[in-house]
């Protein structure tokens, strides 16, 4: 068995060093054949340069520099894409997610599950930044995907290699690959990791990626339910269009007949329909809007990022 590690990198020079050294002693300790890709994501600081080093002296480092910073689901889409390993785990390279937890995620795999999620149960983050924001996206999740697991947003993960194969991944959909996979029929298990405080430097997301991450999680419902029958999606909005529509039809007659208020005097016929409108022309928009940037990417085995260089890559 082949173990390959994804480490997306953005700005974490002092923590490379520190995370190849742990990574080596855990991987060394349970003899598998393992590589390490590291991706930098066109940082700023001085990473390229730790990279090139490290993979000088240890032909098991691969590294993909990014020409442009293109996020962390970019990153680590294309650390999946160049694998070689039987068995693909992406984590942070911040220091958080701990190598010492790879074995319990080998294991779990091998009871015949595809996917294995970590959970940072005693999570070492700032509760009104990250922790809260945390709980109410991953209450949501669950309660959209059904798929019945606690920390989506934690990076570090286990996939069989056959069952990640060609997922394609966009805006922040990574967290999503577990509910994707359950969707199409894989094993999906959860295991607690350990998670550490940030030492050196700092976190690279705050609050905003909340948001973000929700819109991503209506597009991949769409695409997992409506991909094959959008009428369904379209015709039900339609259907809630046209009832609140009549509702508010009937409320003006109604305030007309008994005197009250004349259609002139009241906004409630064309404020009510204009915001419908409004609404599920931006919502449609939305929905096709992504449609076509997948159509635009995989119809030309396009990917969303660009790379300048790779090292220790055999052509």
């Amino acid at each position: 068995m082949k173990i390959s590690i994804v480490l997306p990198i953005y700005n974490e020079a002092e923590n490379i060093p520190i995370l190849y050294k742990e990574l080596v002693s855990v991987l060394n300790r349970e003899k598998v054949a393992y590589e390490i890709i590291a991706v930098n994501d066109a940082s700023e600081d001085n990473s390229l340069k730790v990279l090139k080093d490290i993979a000088i002296k240890d032909k098991n480092v691969k590294v993909i520099n990014f020409r442009f910073n293109s996020g962390q689901t970019a990153a680590m889409s294309a650390g999946i894409k160049y694998a070689t390993g039987d068995v693909i785990i992406p984590m942070d390279a911040d220091l958080q997610n701990d190598p010492a937890d790879i074995p319990k995620f080998l294991f779990k795999l091998a009871e015949g599950h595809d996917v294995v999620s970590g959970w940072r149960l005693n999570r070492q983050d700032k509760v009104i930044m990250r922790k809260i924001p945390s709980k109410v996206a991953n209450w949501l999740i669950r309660g959209i995907t059904g798929v019945k697991v606690h920390d989506y947003g934690c990076s570090m993960k286990a996939y069989k290699r056959d069952s990640i194969q060609g997922v394609q991944l966009y805006g922040e959909m990574h967290r999503f690959i577990p509910a994707y996979l359950a969707w199409h029929g894989g094993r999906v298990a959860e295991i607690v990791v350990n998670h550490r405080p940030r030492v050196h430097g700092v976190t690279k997301y705050g609050i905003s990626r909340t948001f973000k991450v929700l819109l991503d999680l209506i597009v991949v419902k769409f695409l997992s339910r409506y991909m094959n029958r959008p009428m369904h999606f379209f015709g039900g909005l339609g259907f809630v269009s046209l009832g609140l529509g009549v509702l508010a039809g009937l409320t003006a007659i109604i305030l007309k007949i008994l005197h009250l208020r004349d259609f002139v005097s009241t906004p409630l016929p064309v404020f009510s329909a204009l915001l419908i409108i409004v609404g599920v022309q931006l919502a449609a928009m939305g929905v096709i809007a992504e449609m076509l940037m997948r159509v635009y990417y995989e119809s030309q085995d396009k990917a969303p990022y660009r790379i300048a260089e790779t090292i220790n890559f055999q052509v």
